[in-house]
């Protein structure tokens, strides 16, 4: 089971319920560590202090904040403490908004929120009651020492948090921008076409971190003493010029007959000493 990330009560009105909250979702991806090029030795990173010259260990760090050039105030947790707000302990929701008027753009980070037992009844009447109206909740809590303005909305089967970014956080909208001037009718409809037979249900298993998979395949080929091998360089894609002619060229490709597909390149390719006939050293091909 999932660690817990904050614990504490929901409040809507007089309502209150007992809740948890826990990861939703964590990025995956492949490490590695820093090595001393001469030996291979795994290295550390040390902390060191100037004043002193010399190193410091952990245990004589202090937190400070600088209020000018080269001048700090000591922050510690019994400071921390002193100022915990009410948030820290309860979320309370403030207001509820539509769904559909807001813009992705301001959601963060995602949470499972888990009733406790005592919770169970008004936790699932506030799911049914989001889920039927279109409503979302915002709400706020503090976290890892920092207030946050939070989204509940309703999920498949239970409550899915999101931290906001706050206004100031977010880029203005005057650098992303388009020119719908450029377009014709004829193009648009024939964009809408393509997109019509590209549609599909969204199927998150069908998709897979490709490069991850490569990258492990040459990590394991190279435990074993394998030897790597390139790929053939990357097409390069010339940009658009047509594009009535490029849409009508995507489409037609959509219509064809399929084909079988060829099998994806072997990440390990055995291979066979014909003049001696001993095993040749594998090869690993790496991600293009």
């Amino acid at each position: 089971m999932a660690a817990t990330i904050w614990k504490g009560h929901i409040t809507f009105g007089l309502v209150s319920l007992p809740v948890r909250l826990l990861a939703a979702a964590r990025s995956e991806t492949i490490s590695f560590n820093q090595l001393h090029k001469s030996d291979h030795s795994r290295v550390k990173q040390v902390l060191y202090c100037q004043a002193e010259d010399k190193p410091v260990p952990r245990s004589e760090l202090v937190k400070g904040f600088e209020y000018e050039k080269d001048r700090y105030v000591v922050i510690d947790e019994e400071d921390i403490k002193k100022i915990t707000p009410r948030t820290a302990k309860v979320m309370e929701i403030l207001e509820f908004v539509k769904q559909d008027e807001m813009d992705a753009v301001y959601l963060e980070n995602s949470y499972y929120l888990q009733p406790e037992d005592a919770g169970e009844k008004p936790f699932t009447l506030l799911f049914a009651a989001l889920k039927q109206t279109g409503y979302v909740g915002i709400a706020r809590m503090t976290m890892h020492n920092r207030e946050h303005v939070v989204v509940l909305r309703p999920g498949r089967s239970g409550i899915i948090l999101h931290t906001m970014y706050y206004q100031d956080e977010v880029r203005a909208t005057d650098e992303f921008r388009t020119d719908s001037g450029l377009i014709r009718d004829a193009e648009l409809k024939m964009a809408v076409s393509l997109i019509d037979a590209l549609a599909a249900g969204f199927q998150p298993e069908k998709y897979k971190d490709n490069y991850r998979e490569t990258l492990r395949g040459m990590i394991e080929a190279k435990v074993q003493g394998q030897e790597i091998v390139a790929p053939p360089p990357s097409q390069e894609l010339a940009p658009v010029i047509d594009i009535m002619e490029a849409l009508k060229s995507s489409l037609a490709a959509l219509k064809k007959p399929p084909v079988a597909e060829e099998a994806e390149p072997a990440v390990v390719e055995a291979a066979r000493s014909r003049d001696k006939g001993k095993a040749a050293p594998k090869r690993v091909r790496a991600a293009s």
